[in-house]
């Protein structure tokens, strides 16, 4: 029998960070999202994850920058709303569908699952960590600038983290 596991937000995060200038990085978050888990035993070798992201949470620190990346050029908040993926397998990696923009497609995460313990109250709670990259034109980002110097204003490259804590249902 599956083992539900819910997300403790609190002990969460999923980042980002993308090449600008080609010079330095640009890092952000999404400060909305949930994921469920469901897994067999506490070995969480055969695991089910369905995450969900709220696309206009992006927060990157600056409010000009986050508008533009909810608009049509980036994330096009108004017509999708979430980011989702779901998992279809867990090991040392983590393979599944992401559909952003409106376009699915299959990725793959490294995952490093940091174990269980019991918290003061009693509740059961296992952490995960996750890293990974995607080319945004993948999904449809393909606003950019080419920059008087050479190269361009953003890289296809999108380095996306995460720390996950869940609490055993």
């Amino acid at each position: 029998m599956a083992t539900k596991w819910n997300l403790d937000p609190t002990h969460s995060e999923i980042t980002f960070r993308v090449r600008h200038m080609m010079i330095s990085n640009v890092k952000g978050s999404f400060t909305d999202f949930n994921a469920e888990m469901e897994a067999e035993d506490d070995t969480f070798k055969n695991v089910n994850v369905k995450a969900t992201i709220k696309t206009d949470s992006v927060n990157t620190n600056n409010t000009d920058r986050d508008t533009h990346l909810k608009s049509e050029d980036f994330f096009n908040a108004a017509a999708n709303p979430e980011i989702t993926f779901e998992s279809d397998s867990l090991n040392d990696e983590i393979t599944g569908n992401l559909t952003l923009n409106g376009v699915t497609k299959p990725i793959k995460l490294e995952v490093d699952f940091g174990g269980t313990n019991v918290d003061p109250w009693g509740n059961t709670k296992a952490g995960f960590s996750f890293e990974g990259k995607i080319n945004r034109k993948d999904f449809d980002l393909n606003w950019n600038t080419v920059l008087e110097a050479g190269g361009v204003m953003v890289s296809d490259e999108v380095k996306i983290a995460g720390e996950l804590q869940f609490v055993k249902g």
